[in-house]
């Protein structure tokens, strides 16, 4: 059995999080079901984890059942008990600075949304303007928003799961953003979340780019399955993967889709929703689809898979461009200046989309239950839009199954979710999942994947 190296130590605070009520210590110290105890236990072994990369949450819990982390409140401020810690993220007995700074935005971000959201009753029964603004208020609290930058946020989607090839292809795109001034916004996890974040880092470093932004976004249940990459400067931890999303969008003035699995599907399902909304007809919003020559496949696949599921209208809203990172920086570069004429003329925020339109059907959570996954209305009647929402569903249910310690768990007691829709629309969702399967996509490459799914017509 192998033994992983722990340090047990205390430290200090960064940033703003240097005093807390007595309230919010009793919080993080309680360890019942409606205590913050074991939510912040996860997400710190998660960020103090950063040097490995992995994709199960029970596997890591296991690994690190030991790992405790308690409050030492003090007259003159706060500071964090780490027990049995894994070593790697220290260097000669201190806490990496960064690894530091993300600790305490998970911190910063758990207590925000349990003290003004989770516990207000105003956020019980959320109207799509109130989820907007909780999203707004996170944001804003994490200090995300600089209110007189150009537009220049690229969001990078992908998966955590790719070859060394896609990862390599994701750094030179990034290195490209970073040399023309675009700051990068992923996952913040491994693979193609971390590539395109390197490779800018390099770019702007070339360019002497000092404050260059690598943002990352991510949600509770699905930090540990992919947890921060040392890249990421600023870390925001929003409350479930509906906010997480429209947080993308929001904050994020276009986007590079690279190669992945059913979580970066269920991105592309979620953006193209949106998109398709006629309210949103005249919002210019740059969305390119990119890998290498080897990756060109993938990509016809998904392009097939939205015209024959979504129609053509989904597919003329965005660009496919294989192995060429100039192009997608160049393809980037002009979106970005539509988008900045555009929000000048509409006097909207450069920082914040405002005008984007999200129906609730986007933003209500959904919890992937074998119930709610076998009763998801997968039909070609529906309007374009929210078909899109309810395949995007079924994605963020098999990522949950795949990945998630809630997803899995359901999956071990009660066997694979069970989908059924109109024929047709099933065979397309199958051949696509398959494909993942085929090309190694749904999990780290050495797992043995088990489908967290069966297909029914």
């Amino acid at each position: 059995m192998t033994i992983n190296p722990t340090i047990t130590t205390t430290v200090n605070p960064v940033g703003p999080m240097r005093v807390l009520s007595n309230r919010e210590v009793n919080k993080l110290q309680d360890t019942s079901q409606s205590g913050l105890h074991c939510l912040f236990r996860q997400c710190a072994l998660a960020i103090l984890n950063c040097e490995k990369e992995g994709d199960d949450a029970a596997e890591l819990m296991a690994q690190y059942k030991d790992f405790d982390i308690r409050i030492i409140s003090e007259h003159r401020g706060l500071k964090l008990e780490l027990i049995n810690a894994p070593a790697e993220a220290f260097v000669a007995g201190k806490l990496i600075r960064g690894v530091r700074e993300n600790l305490f935005s998970v911190l910063r971000d758990i207590l925000y949304v349990s003290s003004h959201f989770t516990e207000d009753p105003r956020f019980a029964n959320q109207e799509s303007t109130d989820t907007t603004h909780l999203v707004f208020q996170i944001l804003r609290h994490a200090n995300a928003f600089i209110t007189h930058q150009m537009p220049s946020i690229v969001v990078c989607w992908g998966g955590h799961s790719i070859s060394r090839h896609e990862y390599e292809y994701t750094k030179l795109v990034g290195y490209q953003l970073g040399l023309r001034g675009m700051n990068i916004c992923t996952g913040c996890g491994p693979g193609a979340m971390k590539g395109p974040m390197k490779g800018a880092y390099i770019g702007h470093a070339k360019q002497r780019i000092a404050k260059g932004r690598f943002i990352g976004l991510t949600e509770p249940g699905i930090i540990a399955a992919e947890s921060p990459n040392p890249i990421v400067n600023e870390l925001v931890i929003l409350p479930d993967i509906e906010k997480r999303l429209e947080a993308f969008v929001r904050l994020g003035h276009g986007i590079v889709v690279f190669p992945g699995g059913p979580g970066t599907c269920e991105e592309i399902l979620y953006i193209l929703g949106i998109l398709m909304n006629p309210a949103n007809k005249e919002i210019p919003f740059p969305l390119v689809f990119s890998g290498p020559a080897s990756a060109k496949e993938y990509f016809e696949k998904i392009d097939v898979f939205i015209g024959n599921t979504l129609g053509p209208k989904a597919q003329a809203m965005y660009e496919i461009v294989i192995d060429d990172p100039v192009e997608v920086s160049r393809i980037m570069r002009n979106g970005l200046e539509k988008v900045t004429r555009f929000r000048r003329k509409r006097g909207d925020a450069y920082y914040f989309n405002w005008l984007l339109q999200i129906e609730q059907a986007f933003q209500t959570p959904f919890e992937p239950t074998h119930d709610n996954m076998a009763e998801l209305q997968l039909e070609t009647a529906l309007p374009p839009h929210i078909l899109a929402s309810n395949l995007r569903k079924a994605m963020s249910g098999i990522v949950a199954g795949n990945i998630k310690e809630d997803g899995v768990s359901l999956i071990k007691a009660h066997g694979p979710y069970q989908l059924t829709g109109e024929a047709e629309l099933m065979k397309q969702i199958d051949q696509l999942l398959q494909s993942f399967v085929d090309q190694y996509r749904m999990k780290l490459p050495g797992s043995d994947y088990q489908p967290c799914y069966e297909i029914n017509c």
